[in-house]
């Protein structure tokens, strides 16, 4: 966090209930496709991986290589593919596919980001969801909060307490 505060979301990882709580807010076992933008340390891509469907495709993006080569090592799934890119991509991965996602997942640091990236990013989540699809996203502030309501005609909202700091929930929904 102190080296690199614009890519690096909070001082400590997220706690594991923090990271069942977001994850409980979408359906990642009925998922054909599941994006997370922000691999890190592998924290939500370990509990998208406990929740995945065993058919699924999961495609997760970190733009530091060495925690997307970590990630990869340490998770090795034939449904998970470790892209070593910005999310800002997703769709040309998609359109490969031939298919949109279900579920994207992120905790990527939104309020730190410069607001060209944070804009990319959360277009391309949107354009990324396949109609009915769910958007979730943990946050330490409602800064990003306008930005989604502007992108997403419905959000549902949680607070999960058992963080440091606590942390804000968000799914989400496209039209």
């Amino acid at each position: 966090m102190l080296r690199h505060p614009r890519t690096v979301g909070a001082v400590w990882p997220t706690s594991r209930r923090a990271v069942e709580d977001l994850l409980d807010m979408g359906d990642l076992g009925g998922a054909g496709v599941v994006v997370e933008f922000g691999a890190g340390t592998g924290v939500y891509t370990e509990g998208i991986l406990r929740r995945l469907h065993p058919e699924a495709r999961f495609l997760s993006y970190e733009v530091d290589g060495n925690l997307a080569a970590a990630v990869a090592r340490r998770l090795p799934d034939r449904r998970l593919e470790v892209i070593h890119a910005s999310a800002e991509g997703v769709g040309g991965h998609l359109e490969a596919l031939g298919r949109k996602a279900d579920v994207v997942v992120s905790s990527l640091p939104f309020s730190t980001l410069p607001a060209p990236v944070r804009q990319n990013l959360l277009d391309a989540a949107r354009e990324a969801l396949a109609p009915g699809g769910v958007f979730l996203v943990l946050q330490y502030s409602k800064t990003v909060l306008p930005e989604l309501e502007r992108r997403f005609p419905k959000i549902r909202r949680r607070f999960s307490p058992m963080n440091v700091p606590p942390a804000l929930l968000f799914a989400c929904e496209a039209s």
